[in-house]
Parts: C-alpha cells; structure tokens; sequence
C-alpha cells in the first residue's frame, strides 16, 4: 500500500499456531458465487477472549496481486496442514432432544459454520432414540474420520464415548462383555455443550459455550483423559467418567419419571422431592486406595485408616453403613451449581478417582453440605463426610427386607430383584445390585485444554 499509510499502521504478530483457516478475499456482486475482482487474502484466527471462553476473529491482508495472494495462500495453507493433530474429517452426534431441545440449532448457527470455514468435513446423524448413536458407532468405518463430535448433554457423551470405547474393543478382539484392561479410543472425542448441566464440557473448557468448544476442536487441542469401568462381577456395563450412588442416583431416578416436564423444572422437582424423602442407603463399600507415599499422609486419613479394614493382600479395605450419598469420579467434574468441581481434588488425567462418601446425617446438615458446592468453601469439611484417593471401588447394597422392602423399591425405581439406581455421568443405570468401578489412566483423548495449558500446546512456531 502507500507508504504513508504503512508508517502509521500499528504493526501485530500472528502466531500460524493460533491460525484455523486462511481463504482468498474477492469482490462479488450480489448472486455472484465465483470469481470476483481479488483484494488479498483474510486469515482466520481463535482468540483467547476472557474467562476460558475462545472466539474468531479476522486479519485482512490487502494485495491486488493475484500471484503474491496465490502464492501466500498456498504457502500458508502448507502450515496450517502441518498441524497433525487439527481434524479434516468428523464424524458427528446431534441430540435433538437434549435440554431444550436446542442442540439443531446450536449446531447449525455455532458450530457447522466454523467446521466449514476450517475445511473440515462432516457426517452428521441426528439421533432419534436412546442408543442410536451406540448401534451407529458399532457400524460405521471410523477410520474414515480424524474424530467423533457430540452435540449434546452429558448423557450423549456419555453414551458416544461409551461406544467409541466399546468399539475399540471389539476391534482389538476382544470380549466386550468382560474387559480387564481396556485399548484406548481410537480417535478422539468433541464435546459440544446443548444440555442441562454439561459437567464434562465444563471440566474441558471452565465454561459451557458452543463456540469454545468447537474452536477447541478445530484446533486440534487434545487432552489424554481417564475413564472408568463400571461392571457387575461378570459383565461390563460401561464405560464412563463419573457416578453417583444414594441421593445423586434417586434424584435422576425421580426426574426420569417426569420426563414430560420441562427439563429445569424437572431436575428442580426430583432434588426438592428426593430431598424431602430422604433416606439413607444400607451397604458396603470396598475400595484398592491409591498408593501415596507415607509423608503424604495427613491425620485426617490416618483417622480413616484405623476404621477400616484391610481385606486381602492387595490393600482393599472395606467401610459398611448407611449412606446419604456415594460419588465415585474420574475427573473433576465442574459446572454452573459446582463451580470448583463435584471432586475438586482429582484431575482429568492422574489415574486415580475420588470416592466420596456422605454418611447418614440430618437433613439440615446435609443440605448444609450441598450449599457448599456452589461456593469457594470446602464442602467436605464436616465430619459425616470422607473422601478418599483410590483406583477401584466395589458397591454392594444391602438389600432390604420386611415392610421397607417395598418402599425400597418403588424408591429406587428398581425391580422387585434389588436392583439400585446408579447416575451415571447423567444416565440412569439401573442393571444391577453390585457394581465394581475401575479406573484405566488416559483411556480416551478428548478435544480441549485446560486454559492453563493453552500457551503450551503443541504446534509449529511460525509467525507472519
């Protein structure tokens, strides 16, 4: 341009590591799809905008040379295909059914339009019933694709990387009935929040917001998570990221049965209702703690060790009572009502899980410890309450038997066989009476980054 007008712009550095696309910039007029008189070429680029959240934003560079545009668009499109891990193919998930019923059109406003700007192709099947993207996972030719997306709430996810995990076994040959020590994901998994609560969203990015989330994927920014086994003593019945056993459990088994309200003022009703009926679960618990070197150790769980027991030669150790409510969680579990995290003390990927167990209290007390997840306060400082650092967790309820026993099972919207609820990363799970939970470090690769690590994410260094 003029050199005049050159003297006076302020100059700024691009990073082609924070680059997601380049195109061509041409004058149309209105209707005309190709061709067009050439004005240089626009770079889009992801921002780190405030509070985790990421948007895009444009650089114009100004050329009317059709050979110095070609040749810098050429050029940097070699760069940007040198980032190995940025997606060109994606297989995605849409729940039209998740909160409410939003998830289309985040879909098609957010984050379809970005996906097309990066060049990346996409297979989109909009499920139609529970399971759908299950037997769709089972079936299709995953090689085809660098990644599978998930527009959804934490009950879709939590069903897309159950299949993805479910797949990867039965691709190594092995029985998918009984998996001891599970392979990885074959490709990684996108997380797009359009549900109630989106605990894993949230954990990913630190906050529930479409577009973050899908520059997180553009970018290829991948992080390496650890998932959880759950299983009877002879059957796996799945994989997933976290789960509540007691109150957590009841509460989604309640707001199930009120499907037909809309979704906040069913999660609403379920808490207030279960809240109101509240009772205590009767059973045993076994857990493998996490082996933590002996300086470690406060007093708070030498307390913890004396009144348990150890069990066979390989440090399980056993506590039994009545329980309000029991969370077993690989990750830490962040969103809106839990801002510091249901299980602040874990990570995504340090294999080990939180147990968290809440003995049987008051009701005062109780909700007093529920308040505390929405604050800065420790919400495990009260004495009804232990948390422990362990790899493996067996539940075995208690069943119960005389005039309680029907109360127990319309309770739990169990069978009449003692079969319990179980909240899993928000589906309801209700197979069986025991359930063993073991965590396997770093099984799947999930798209995002935890904003601290951003500045360290791999890639090329080149600048413009």
């Amino acid at each position: 341009g003029d050199s005049n007008v050159a003297l006076q712009a302020q100059e700024e550095i691009i990073e082609m590591k924070d680059v997601f696309s380049v195109k061509l910039k041409r004058r149309r007029f209105a209707g005309q799809k190709k061709g067009g008189t050439l004005l240089g070429i626009t770079i889009f680029k992801c921002l780190n905008k405030e509070k985790n959240k990421l948007t895009d934003c444009v650089v114009h560079l100004n050329n009317l040379s059709e050979d110095h545009c070609q040749s810098w668009f050429r050029h940097l499109k070699e760069i940007l295909n040198g980032f190995q891990n940025r997606p060109k193919s994606l297989k995605v998930f849409v729940n039209p059914s998740s909160h409410k019923r939003e998830a289309a059109h985040i879909y098609s406003e957010k984050v379809a339009p970005l996906f097309k700007l990066a060049d990346i192709k996409t297979d989109v099947t909009v499920t139609e019933y529970e399971g759908h993207a299950l037997s769709v996972l089972k079936e299709c030719e995953l090689q085809a694709f660098d990644g599978v997306v998930c527009v959804g709430g934490d009950g879709s996810v939590s069903e897309v990387a159950h299949g993805l995990l479910l797949r990867a076994q039965i691709d190594a040959g092995k029985d998918p009935d009984y998996v001891s020590k599970p392979v990885r994901a074959p490709v990684p998994l996108g997380v797009i929040p359009a549900g109630t609560t989106n605990i894993l969203a949230h954990t990913l990015y630190g906050v529930k917001h479409a577009v973050t989330a899908t520059l997180h994927i553009v970018m290829g920014h991948i992080q390496a998570v650890d998932v959880c086994t759950f299983s009877t003593p002879s059957k796996l019945l799945r994989f997933g990221f976290s789960a509540m056993f007691g109150f957590g459990a009841r509460t989604l088994a309640l707001a199930e049965k009120h499907r037909w309200m809309p979704s906040s003022q069913r999660r609403d009703f379920a808490f207030i209702k279960t809240l109101a009926d509240l009772k205590p679960e009767e059973c045993e618990l076994s857990f493998l703690p996490l082996q933590i070197p002996r300086e470690d150790v406060h007093e708070k769980d030498k307390k913890k060790k004396e009144r348990t027991k150890k069990g066979s030669k390989d440090q399980w150790q056993k506590i039994q009572g009545h329980f309000l409510n029991v969370s077993i969680m690989a990750i830490p579990c962040l969103c809106s009502m839990a801002p510091r995290g249901l299980a602040p003390n874990t990570r995504l990927n340090n294999g080990s899980m939180a147990l968290i167990v809440v003995q049987n209290t008051s009701r005062t007390e109780f909700i007093k410890h529920l308040k505390r997840y929405t604050s800065v306060e420790n919400q495990f400082n009260f004495p009804f309450v232990e948390t422990y650092t362990v790899q493996a967790v067996k539940v075995q309820p208690r069943l119960k038997s005389g005039p309680d026993a029907k109360e127990n099972t319309c309770l739990n919207a169990a069978s009449a066989e003692g079969n319990y609820p179980w909240n899993i990363d928000g589906d309801l799970m209700k197979e069986a009476s025991e359930v063993h939970v073991r965590v396997h470090p770093q099984l799947i690769d999930l798209y995002g980054v935890n904003t601290d690590d951003l500045e360290s994410s791999q890639g090329m260094c080149n600048c413009i």
